[in-house]
Formats: C-alpha cells, structure tokens, sequence
C-alpha cells in the first residue's frame, strides 16, 4: 500500500515506523524540518518538508495514486482540511485525528465521509475509554472489549496461589470444563519470550497471560485469579488534560467520587467550573504532603495523565506507597511498557498504540474489523469477518491447518460470543478474534480473503 502521513510528532513518527515494518510505501510529511530530519534517519521512509493542506505539494506527493491518507499533526482544524482536500485529489482513504469530542459525539448526525473522511480518530478519547474499561475490569492490568463486549481480552499476571499454576492448558481446561475463557498468549516473567499457547504449554507463576473470555468468563477469571476485585468508589485524577477532563467528567456520570488536582492554576480554575461534580485542587500530584492531606490512603485508583510521563509514573508510584491498590499512568515513550512491573504500577497507556490499533485495522488484508497491539508482548489480536467463500469456513477449526503461531479465541454470531474450540465450525458473516505473531498475520490473512 502507499500510505501518506501528515504529522511527525509522536503519533505521526509512531504510526510510521510500524507501518514501514510491514512493507509499505511511507510518506511522512511535516511543516518541522527537524523532526523529519530525524525520522529519515531513524527509518526507511520518505519524507518530505511543507504543509500538509497545500494542494501543490499534495500533488508532488502524488495523493491522487495512494491508498491511505493519515493526518495525524497537533492542529486539528489542519487534519480535517487535509483529508477533505486529499480526498478530492484522489486518496482512496482519509484518517483525521482530531482532539474535539463533538465531532465524535455527532458523526451519526454529520455524514463525514461525504465530506471526504472516511475515519475521524480522537487519541483522547480513546484513552478516556481504555481508562474506564480498566477501572470497571480491576482485576486485570489489560483490557480490550470486541463488538461490545460480546468477546473481551483481558490480562492478569498469575499468582503462587492461582489455580493454573502448574498445568497445562490442557490440564486446566478438564479441571474447569464449562469455563467461559479462553488463553490466547503467554509472557514468561522475566523474559521476553511470547508464545502462543497449545494444549501441553504449562502456566507458570509469574506468567502475564492473556484470555479471551465470554461476559461471565470474566467474572470466573475474577474468582480464580486470587486477586480482591473491590469495586472502584473513590478515583483521583492528576493532571486536567483534555482526557483528565473527559476521564472526570464520565466517572462522574456513573456516581463515583472524583477528586481532580491541576497544576496549573488557570486551569484548574476552568476545570471547576466545567466539573460541578468533581473536587478539583490546584495543586503538583507529586506532592506527597498534598497526596495525603487529600487522603490519598483512601482512593480505589489513581489516574495519572498530565502532559509528562515521568510526572505520571513518580505520582503513581507515591500514590502506591500509600496503599492505592489501583494506578494507571499514561506515558508517551512505548518503551516504560517493559518496566512498568518492575517499577510497580499496575497499567500503563499510551496514546500512540491506541491510534495504532485502530489505524492498522485499514492496513490489513481481509476485511479486519478490530485490531490490538499488546504492550511489551510481539503479538497481535485481530478481528476478521469471516466471508462466503473464505478459506476459514470450509472445515472445522481443527482441521483447517491453521498457523500454529496462531489462535482463534473466540466467534461473534448472530451478536452472540463463543469460544471456539477445535469441533467449531466458522459461518459466513461470523466474526472471528484471532491472535498471532506479528510475522504469521500474512498467513492469517489468507484464510480470510
């Protein structure tokens, strides 16, 4: 595919570099030379220096012939003119972030892709999501909800006390028949060995194990992690970000306790106003005598999002020390996702993987409906709509020779979930999760065409 980014910031530059991963045609473009001086020198793309909304320069990028047009620059106004004029030129299809949720809340109402943008991707809301399913789902430090809910992708890191400890997967399903989940990969503690889990892979303390699991297969996992799922009450926010705003202001509308604290004082005066059903304190989270005169002890969870990371990571890390049982910090540099068990903060987010995940799902051959990176693991869970014709609804599962880097997890029919086992048999119209190594998606694909 020629895919053509506007913007090589964080997202832009990110995006670019997993995409030139997968063979593409890259074009990054960006007003700043600096920042494409730097990302022509970190990878094999092309890049070339003027604004993203000049028709001329459009065309010197030869729009008109490619397949995906990606505005992603820090100017909102600049990626919906961007992809409006791309799309007139010839783009095939057009990705604009965008940072107002009123575009989002209204795109039922405006028909945007008549206008010539065929997505519109909030980086913030899609963290203010992610943070609610997290608060919601305690007991897991990753969450992914397909369809719905209908399937979930939930992780918890097994415990000495848990009860697949010890076995196999084949062990573990005989002793819990009737179970509504479904293992789809492991990462040994310790190490950076992924694998995809067969019936005579054995759990392990320590393992970081991912499932896919029914609506009810969630509350077993609850019972048999050995971990407390106490319900969220009390949260404190640091930082009023666009998505500590939006985080505030939804936790509120499910009756919880907010308490929102703001550097910046202007800010935070604002903030006030816009939440009349939180508390909101001018004040640094990192401050541990402000922490504990806003009786940190007692919150169910700390969300850090302030524009810094390690400002998020050294509040979480305070705010563990005084017993939160529950942080989330959201941090820009993908790397943190590898220490974030040893520096002891439960979950990290980050902005560039979730506008990933849902730009890959253009990427991909087949007709993928969802897509997830996982953090600090080389795999990758996919959801496919499986086809009339699709190789994957000739046979039963356990005999279509599917990759053996590979696993389906689990079929949405008729708006049901199920976990699929070997007997299962994929229909037409279903919609398949799978989850595969990075380099096993092609063969994936295939069955899917």
């Amino acid at each position: 595919m020629k895919i053509i980014i506007a913007g090589a910031g964080e997202v832009g530059y990110h995006l670019s570099k997993l995409l030139s991963y997968e063979s593409h045609e890259i074009i990054l473009i960006d007003k700043d030379k600096d920042r494409l001086l730097y990302a022509d020198s970190k990878l094999d793309i092309k890049t070339l220096q003027f604004d993203a909304t000049s028709i001329q320069a459009l065309k010197q990028a030869n729009i008109q012939n490619s397949d995906l047009f990606i505005a992603v620059t820090s100017s909102e106004t600049t990626n919906i003119t961007a992809c409006v004029i791309s799309k007139k030129l010839g783009a095939k299809k057009t990705i604009a972030r965008i940072s107002n949720s009123e575009f989002t809340d209204n795109k039922d109402e405006i028909n945007f892709s008549e206008l010539g943008i065929d997505e519109l991707i909030s980086t913030e809301e899609l963290a203010t999501h992610e943070i609610k399913l997290l608060l919601e789902k305690v007991t897991f430090n990753e969450t992914h909800e397909f369809e719905g809910g209908k399937l979930t992708m939930v992780a918890l890191e097994l415990s000495r006390s848990a009860p697949f400890v010890g076995k196999t997967v084949k062990e573990a399903a005989g002793i819990f028949a009737g179970i509504n989940f479904m293992p789809i990969v492991i990462k040994r503690k310790n190490t950076v060995e992924t694998i995809i889990p067969r019936g005579d892979t054995k759990f392990r303390v320590g393992d970081q194990v991912y499932f896919i699991t029914l609506e009810k297969g969630v509350e077993e996992l609850n019972r048999l992690s050995d971990v407390k799922n106490k319900p969220i009450k009390n949260v404190l926010i640091l930082g009023g970000s666009k998505i500590g705003e939006k985080t505030a202001r939804d936790l509120c509308s499910k009756n919880l306790n907010i308490t929102l604290i703001e550097y910046n004082k202007k800010r935070a005066i604002e903030l006030a106003d816009l939440l009349p059903n939180a508390l909101v304190i001018y004040g640094d989270g990192r401050d541990v005598d402000l922490l504990e005169e806003e009786n940190v002890s007692e919150m169910d969870a700390v969300v850090a999002v302030t524009g810094r990371s390690e400002t998020n990571i050294m509040s979480c890390l305070v705010a563990q020390s005084k017993g939160v049982e529950r942080t989330i910090a959201l941090v820009q540099n993908v790397d943190y996702f590898s220490l974030s068990k040893n520096i002891g903060i439960d979950t990290l987010i980050n902005k560039k993987l979730l506008a990933a995940n849902t730009i890959f799902r253009y990427i991909r051959k087949g007709e993928v409906l969802e897509m997830t990176i996982l953090n600090d693991i080389n795999a990758e869970i996919l959801e496919f709509k499986a086809h009339k014709n699709s190789k994957i609804t000739k046979k039963p599962i356990k005999d279509l020779k599917f990759p053996r880097n590979a696993i389906i997890g689990g079929v949405i029919r008729d708006n049901t979930g199920i976990i699929a086992l070997g007997d299962f048999k994929i229909r037409e119209d279903d919609k398949v999760v799978v989850c595969c190594f990075p380099k096993t998606i092609s063969k994936v694909e295939r069955f899917f065409n």
